[in-house]
């Protein structure tokens, strides 16, 4: 037997009706914000950004070029496996993976290294290995170990310029 309370929670749980309390609340006018996943998000902005601008060089843009490196960004973030050795002034970290992982790492860990040097005035050298790529970065010894290889990656602000350039066609490693 199905008592009255146990369908008002089933009630309030369709989305139906979540949407009309969130009417009620004056929250659906603004409607939703998030795009999609985080990927899908970027690319999303991108296109906002590009859509707006008058000066919008369409035949110049490489959306596809964008998804490759959001995709090679998983990858690094969700794939790729560090092993950090300290060092008295910083860290060497072997990072490696297998297949696109490694092409991932190729591109995108060199790229990098010099955004993190003028972000942090540190120094980052990088070199390919048979399965992906040795990052020692020397500077400020504790941060480094703390960060990881994967935080070290987040530094400097210059991703969101650098997706605007890729889907553009620019190059942003010059």
């Amino acid at each position: 037997m199905i008592r009255p309370l146990a369908v008002l929670l089933m009630l309030a749980a369709t989305p139906s009706t979540a949407q009309h309390a969130h009417s009620a609340m004056g929250t659906a006018d603004a409607g939703p914000s998030e795009t999609g996943q985080s990927a899908f998000a970027a690319i999303a902005e991108i296109v906002a950004l590009l859509r707006s601008d008058d000066v919008t060089d369409w035949e110049a843009v490489d959306i596809p070029a964008l998804q490759q490196h959001l995709i090679d960004m998983d990858l690094l973030t969700t794939q790729a496996v560090s092993f950090a050795t300290p060092t008295s002034t910083g860290a060497v970290f072997e990072v490696s993976g297998s297949g696109e992982v490694i092409d991932a790492l190729l591109r995108m860990v060199p790229a990098h290294a010099p955004f993190l040097d003028a972000e942090a005035g540190w120094t980052t050298e990088v070199a390919e290995m048979p399965d992906g790529v040795v990052m020692t970065v020397t500077g400020d010894a504790s941060m480094i170990q703390g960060l990881g290889f994967h935080g070290l990656m987040t530094i400097g602000a210059h991703h969101q310029e650098h997706h605007l350039m890729i889907a553009t066609g620019q190059s942003p490693h010059l």
